[in-house]
């Protein structure tokens, strides 16, 4: 495969509607959009993995129960991201989602079962750009456009990524089981891949789960230590300055694997 055009150009990260569409848990599909750049950032279903609780027969999953589970899922991050599993609330997490608690009970249950619905709902997210990590894929051209999928995520989903920091952080009570029943295969594949592509000369060697560690930490680091960044630099992040970042992380991840310019 010939080498992409991802790789050639610094991804640009402006606001991505795509991104920020809320998706409903039972379909998955855009329902509604939000009021700012941090809270547009999109609730995405958890695809089983969140223990939603099920509808009564009179309920059928149309549009305005989309709406309200994105809605929820959204709210629930930008609430978890600032107060933590611990000092959220459910009368909190139902003001931020502008619905009445009851609402929030039926659809999730209980606070841990949103919580978790959240974090299997992001986490589904960011492994999304692993897709292009196939055995017949340009190396330099899927790694990029990994980097850039999870740099866009920083840009746009910052809340995100500190939810699901601070659920690492505390021993991931909540989805431990999901990191080893589902992230461990899906990561062990993807290095198999990276292995065969060594193997081809295709790329200089690496350790292949480390090298998913690094483009984590890179990426992530954007979001959850936003603070530092903004405090030495000197300037917000920016679209042009996340530019910037990830501009910088892509060459130096594809100079380190021996596919830079």
């Amino acid at each position: 495969m010939a080498r992409s055009g991802l790789a050639s150009e610094p991804a640009s990260f402006s606001p991505n509607p795509a991104l920020r569409a809320p998706r409903s848990a039972a379909q998955g599909r855009p329902a509604a959009q939000a009021d700012s750049m941090l809270s547009e950032t999109p609730a995405r279903p958890p695809s089983g993995r969140g223990e939603l609780r099920a509808a009564g027969p009179s309920v059928k999953p149309g549009r305005i129960r989309q709406a309200q589970e994105g809605t929820i899922l959204q709210a629930a991050e930008r609430v978890f991201a600032r107060a933590g599993f611990a000092g959220a609330s459910m009368n909190e997490l139902a003001l931020a989602a502008g619905l009445p608690k009851s609402t929030l009970h039926y659809y999730f249950g209980t606070k841990e079962a949103l919580h978790r619905a959240v974090l299997a709902n992001i986490l589904e997210l960011w492994l999304e750009g692993m897709e292009a990590i196939e055995p017949g894929a340009d190396p330099r051209a899927a790694l990029s456009h990994y980097i850039r999928h999870k740099m866009q995520l920083a840009a746009e989903r910052p809340d995100a990524s500190r939810v699901f920091a601070n659920e690492l952080l505390h021993g991931a009570p909540q989805i431990g089981d999901i990191l080893r029943g589902e992230l461990r295969p899906l990561i062990r594949r993807k290095a198999r891949v990276i292995e065969g592509w060594i193997a081809e000369g295709r790329m200089a060697p690496v350790d292949p789960v480390h090298l998913f560690f690094t483009l984590w930490a890179m990426t992530q680091t954007y979001a959850d230590f936003e603070s530092q960044v903004v405090a030495v630099l000197g300037t917000p992040l920016n679209p042009r300055a996340m530019t910037k970042a990830g501009a910088h992380v892509e060459s130096f991840v594809l100079r380190a694997c021996g596919l830079g310019d």
